[in-house]
């Protein structure tokens, strides 16, 4: 499961797909209807907030914009009906991190997005999350081939 930082907008067709089914993965989680992934470490930083409900719809919403401006036709429905005022933090660590993962996974199987991108330095986040200084998150698994 990857919950992603980077804003969709730089994500691949497979990457934006994924990321659409994770999030909905991740949203029975967090609203109990699911046994597995409860401890997933992608989670943390939801479980943490007062409503992770309303957060994770919120994350699913930007993800639905960025597929319908692409023309694919994601099911609105899916996603809860709940409001999020505010942002998630997440440090630049994390973003640069994730940015350098999603740039060797562009490499392999999409080498035109990757060239787009390639000279991106800082990507900007999800809208859901706010940078602050840091290194890698404590949740994240590194080295872990995905």
């Amino acid at each position: 499961m990857r919950l992603w930082t980077v804003h969709p907008r730089y994500l691949d067709t497979k990457g934006l797909l994924a990321a659409w089914r994770e999030g909905l993965l991740a949203q029975k989680v967090l609203k109990g209807e699911t046994r597995g992934y409860r401890n997933h470490p992608q989670l943390a930083r939801f479980k943490a907030e007062v409503d992770p409900v309303g957060a994770i719809a919120l994350y699913l919403r930007s993800l639905h914009e960025e597929a319908t401006a692409r023309g694919y036709n994601f099911d609105v429905g899916k996603i809860e009906p709940r409001d999020f005022v505010g942002k998630l933090r997440s440090t630049r660590g994390q973003l640069l991190y994730e940015w350098a993962h999603l740039k060797s996974k562009l490499w392999l199987r999409d080498e035109r997005r990757h060239d787009e991108l390639k000279n991106v330095e800082e990507p900007d986040p999800h809208l859901l999350f706010e940078i602050v200084e840091g290194g890698v998150e404590e949740w994240e698994v590194v080295g872990v081939k995905r």
